[in-house]
């Protein structure tokens, strides 16, 4: 069964995320490393645990959730997978993260894009994909149904939802996304997200004041 570690990186707060399992493969998602000492913390992490890092993962592509896409490439050479919905998203980056005060070295680009629907494999581990934009054009979220765990990206919070202010947001979209397929989960599913703390799906359902 999968573990999870998750880390803390950039101005934004921003959760990066290893899961990994008894075969010490492990998936990076979402890293948000900017500086050395975020840079470091996560390669020791790998390096204390005898991980093999086999995949990136990012949910969608804002510059927060993108900035240490060339690190592990350079450290580990993984490109990042990410629905092609995200393209735009993340070539974006380029203009705008300089005007936001980043150094941003642009991220590879993938070598295949992840589907809507279906499964990614690492290990003994299965993640289900499910596609849900609203926050951004075409985010993903990571199911682990063996370990009921949701890396969630940037839909849905504890007691808040992605904001849906920027490029290719859409407020009814996310909101129709998290109803439909974020809540047809188990309610003990343990939410991951991009920011903040763990939630779970059930605690959503009854206290969320967006839902």
């Amino acid at each position: 069964m999968a573990n999870i570690q998750s880390f803390v990186n950039n101005p934004y707060q921003e959760n990066t995320y290893i899961l990994y399992d008894d075969s010490l493969e492990c998936v990076i998602i979402d890293p948000g490393m900017y500086t050395a000492a975020e840079q470091n913390t996560v390669v020791n992490f790998i390096k204390a645990n005898n991980l093999k890092p086999v995949l990136l993962l990012n949910t969608h592509c804002h510059v927060d959730h993108v900035l240490g896409n060339k690190f592990v490439f350079d450290q580990y050479g993984l490109k990042p997978k990410f629905h092609i919905g995200e393209s735009e998203v993340l070539e974006a980056v380029i203009a705008y993260a300089p005007a936001m005060g980043f150094r941003y070295e642009p991220s590879p680009l993938p070598d295949e894009y992840l589907p809507e629907t279906g499964t990614i494999s690492f290990g003994n581990t299965e993640l289900q994909l499910i596609f849900a934009p609203g926050h951004s054009p075409a985010h993903l979220c990571f199911y682990d149904k063996d370990a009921n765990l949701l890396v969630g990206g940037d839909v849905l919070f504890r007691s808040s939802i992605g904001r849906t202010d920027l490029p290719g947001g859409n407020y009814n979209l996310l909101i129709q996304n998290i109803k439909e397929k974020l809540f047809s989960l188990p309610d003990d599913c343990t939410v991951y997200p991009g920011h903040g703390p763990e939630t779970t799906i059930g605690y959503e359902k009854k206290h969320n004041p967006y839902l």
